[in-house]
């Protein structure tokens, strides 16, 4: 049923209807008290009792009851901490990882698992979802954007098939916004710091009919200068430019109906986001092909090699222009023993980018960009029973649909022949000079699902939850690249329909031919248009106990699937490159089989809270970056991995001994390994070479040089971006003050070492750090103003690690934010 026409037919039915009951499912203008989670936020107040709300099961329940490993955010701590957008909140949550080399290439990991790191491919999903007023938003690049009127963040981990409307693998990230009032209410802050911060944040509220019509307005405006001085360009890059603006408009039609309408428009037009010189290692490809041989051969230095020094001399024109916006109506119906949700969404995000994909101060990649723009439309209903039954249910139907449209581009300059080639070629520049590859990419994704969970009190304290969703997906794409060159020596257009053809224009041999060759290897014509469908039918069973009203331990299996994808960046070439081998156009599903168990305790009357989960991920045909041998090829592309096994361990805790003191320990042991991934992409030190035959290389040695494999078998090694051991913890302690309270607060965060690169390598794992943020002020009833230091103690540190094609061996990188202080003023009205 479209929302369109929902509230006509509520409407007419609603004066029947009675009010919710006492656990309800969550109604968008319901004001719940979620304002602090006891596991990792206890600098706002709970609840008298101690509870603390959230809608995790699309329902209102106390935090301690809910049988998921589940953490929650108020929008008082987000500020205060400086986490006002997804990539912070990982410091304050130990199983959350986001990785960003520029916004489109962005992911969300849970427990290591969500996305291929370090990929960016339209045609496949995301196994993490993220959900802004119960809408699933379809690109990632969104998360980017700063918080806007924030109530509450929920980070829920594992599967959420059965409660969700886009299934989700590894788990989601929830964000619920401030509702309109109808008491009149208005919040200022404005916050200033080094590197010229200035972010300002507005939000009003007031009604319109006095209990039937209520609106609410919030913006914010962030803009910071650079970290990172380019000597070329002689300005500083990694700026922040962010505005975004969200209205809504809540009509209370009944007692028993609601309906919310929201819009919302963010721009982000940051002069970033880059990646530069970082450290060299050796690999496979012959010395004199190296990057400090290639360098000096071009009498190339870079300004500073030492990263920390946070200096770069990128040549080619950089952005990361993004917008995002759209609309959305929510309407509830409470018809007495149930609530009818209705969630109608269209998004729209338009992509902008330029960037430098050499990475260094030399003309060999003059331009390099993917515009895109994507659309979406999607449609969930559900119905939840209402109060305390013996048998509680959600059930639900998911609608999705979405197009994206991509506009490629690349263009090598004149430094490419020598920094690419070898042979004669190498010392010719008009060989690539002007080389230009243009694509024409586009994707079509359609997804329907149903799904339901069923909750049976078979005592008061034993809880059987069984859930079940079946689930349909149909993706479609096109991908074409024309390559071209126009200069005083080439001239030619290869496509796919033609480059046969203008390779046996060449005799066999000669020069022109193997020149060819070398051109259309470097940027290669081709021509596709993969499609994927299928059902799959997941699940999962939970067994809950409530020992005490303070004790509550839970068992979970759920059987998951991740949908299946297809490659739409460019597929795999033959052998004498003048085809593509369309067998490698579409991705399998991923198949996970998840296990989980938990406790949840609270003691010393709720001052105390300790949270426990174990869980062990078993997942077949995980999504990753291959090669094949086989087929005679020994270029990348996107396909399916054996296996791949997650365990560990998290908890979350906190004590709160008085009003005056607050603290917290959160942790994750995360264990995640390819049991099975046989031919794997090499790590640099072994890249570069002349192919082997099919059997692959275990061992990280090399001589460089010398052969290397064409495929690599890494089973057993660990997967990317993720450390082993994760920490977060901190507090606040506080001193009445006349009206008010003065008061300090700490939060610390580190990770062990972890891998930066697809098959783990020495030159691209990343040391383990520890980051300190620490705030003083003085706060009152209404307002509230503090000064903070982030990364205290300066620390440098990477948070990516990338490796320069070619097998040069030149790692580049991209470092965090170095130390930042300023002050911030917050007022209420």
């Amino acid at each position: 049923m479209m929302l369109a026409t929902l509230p006509l037919l509520l409407s007419a039915a609603a004066p029947q209807a009675i009010a919710l009951a006492d656990t309800a499912p969550a109604r968008t203008p319901v004001a719940t008290s979620a304002t602090e989670d006891s596991q990792v936020d206890p600098q706002a107040a709970p609840k008298a009792d101690g509870d603390i709300v959230v809608t995790a099961r699309r329902r209102e329940e106390r935090l301690q009851n809910v049988p998921i490993a589940v953490a929650v955010l108020s929008g008082e701590t987000i500020s205060n901490t400086g986490a006002f957008n997804v990539n912070r909140l990982q410091t304050l949550q130990p199983a959350l990882q986001f990785y960003s080399s520029n916004p489109r290439n962005s992911a969300i990991n849970i427990r290591g698992l969500g996305a291929p790191f370090g990929l960016t491919n339209d045609g496949i999903e995301q196994g993490v979802g993220l959900y802004i007023d119960q809408v699933y938003i379809g690109r990632v690049g969104a998360s980017t954007f700063d918080f806007v009127d924030v109530e509450r963040v929920e980070v829920l981990r594992g599967p959420q098939g059965t409660l969700y409307g886009k299934n989700t693998t590894a788990g989601a990230v929830n964000i619920t916004t401030k509702k309109p009032s109808f008491e009149p209410e208005a919040t200022f802050e404005i916050s200033t710091g080094n590197y010229g911060l200035v972010q300002i944040k507005g939000s009003a509220s007031a009604p319109i009919a006095a209990d039937k019509l209520a609106v609410r307005v919030s913006t914010s405006v962030t803009k910071r200068g650079g970290t990172i001085y380019d000597t070329k360009k002689d300005e500083n890059l990694q700026k922040q430019d962010n505005f975004s603006v969200r209205g809504q408009l809540l009509w209370q039609a009944t007692p028993s109906l609601d309906l919310t309408l929201s819009g919302d428009f963010s721009l982000q037009n940051p002069y970033c986001c880059i990646q530069y010189y970082a450290r060299v290692g050796a690999t496979q490809r012959p010395l004199a092909r190296q990057y400090t041989a290639l360098a000096a051969a071009l009498g190339y230095a870079p300004p500073s090699t030492n990263p920390f020094d946070r200096v770069t001399d990128l040549d080619a024109t950089i952005n990361s222009r993004q917008e995002v916006g759209g609309v959305s109506l929510v309407g509830n119906w409470d018809i007495g023993p149930a609530t009818i949700t209705s969630v109608t969404a269209w998004r729209y995000w338009d992509w902008l980018p330029a960037n430098d994909r050499d990475f260094i101060g030399l003309p060999i990649t003059t331009v390099s960009q993917n515009p895109s723009q994507q659309k979406q439309w999607s449609q969930e209903l559900r119905i939840s029973s209402n109060g305390k039954n013996k048998l509680n249910y959600t059930l639900g139907a998911f609608f999705f649909h979405q197009t994206i449209n991509t506009q490629g581009s690349q263009v090598q300059g004149t430094a490419a022949s020598r920094w690419l080639l070898s042979g004669a070629d190498a010392s010719n520049p008009n060989v690539l000079n002007g080389l230009t590859s243009t694509n024409t990419i586009s994707f079509d994704n359609t997804s329907f699902a149903v799904f339901g969970k069923l909750n049976w009190a078979v005592t008061d304290k034993l809880h059987l939850q069984p859930g079940l969703r079946v689930n349909f997906d149909k993706k479609s794409g096109f991908y074409e690249s024309v390559v071209s060159i126009a200069n005083s020596q080439y001239n030619f257009t290869a496509t796919a329909d033609n480059v046969a053809a203008l390779l046996a224009s060449f005799p066999n041999p000669s020069a022109g031919r193997t020149t060819f060759q070398n051109q259309i290897n470097t940027l290669a014509p081709q021509r596709y248009s993969p499609r994927f469908s299928a059902w799959n039918v997941s699940g999962d069973f939970t067994v809950s106990y409530d020992a005490t009203d303070d004790v509550h331990f839970y068992a979970t299996y759920a059987r998951s699937f991740k949908s299946g994808g297809i490659n739409l960046s460019g597929l795999p070439l033959n052998s004498t490159s003048t085809g593509v081998d369309l067998s490698t156009q579409t991705v399998k599903p991923e198949k996970v089989n998840h296990f989980e168990v938990g406790l949840k305790t609270q003691f010393f009357d709720r001052k105390v809270t300790v949270n426990v989960a174990g869980f062990w991920d078993q997942i077949k045909d995980y999504q990753a970056t291959v090669n094949n041998n086989a087929i005679n090829v020994i270029r990348g592309y996107l396909s399916n991995a054996g296996e791949v096994r997650v365990r560990g361990v998290e908890w979350d805790s906190s004590f709160r001994p008085s009003k005056q003191l607050s603290l917290y320990f959160n942790g994750a042991f995360t264990d995640a390994k390819y049991t099975d991934f046989k031919n794997a992409p090499c790590p640099p030190e072994l890249s570069g070479g002349t192919a082997t035959a099919p059997g692959g290389v275990t061992d990280p040695a090399g001589t460089p040089g010398g052969r290397s494999p064409a495929y690599c078998d890494i089973s057993g090694q660990i997967l990317p971006g993720i450390s082993k051991w994760a920490l977060s913890w901190g507090g606040e302690f506080n001193v009445p003050v006349g009206d008010g309270k003065a008061y300090v607060g700490y939060d610390g965060s580190w990770r062990s070492k972890f891998s930066s690169n697809p098959s783990r390598s020495l030159y691209t794992d990343i040391n383990g750090y520890s980051l300190s943020n620490v705030r003083a002020g003085f706060r009152t009833d209404k307002w509230n103003l503090y000064g903070w230091v982030r990364n205290v103690f300066n620390q440098d540190y990477f948070e990516l690690l990338s490796t320069q094609s070619g097998s040069t061996g030149l790692i580049v990188g991209q470092p965090g934010d170095p130390r930042t202080y300023g002050a911030t003023f917050r007022v209420s009205f």
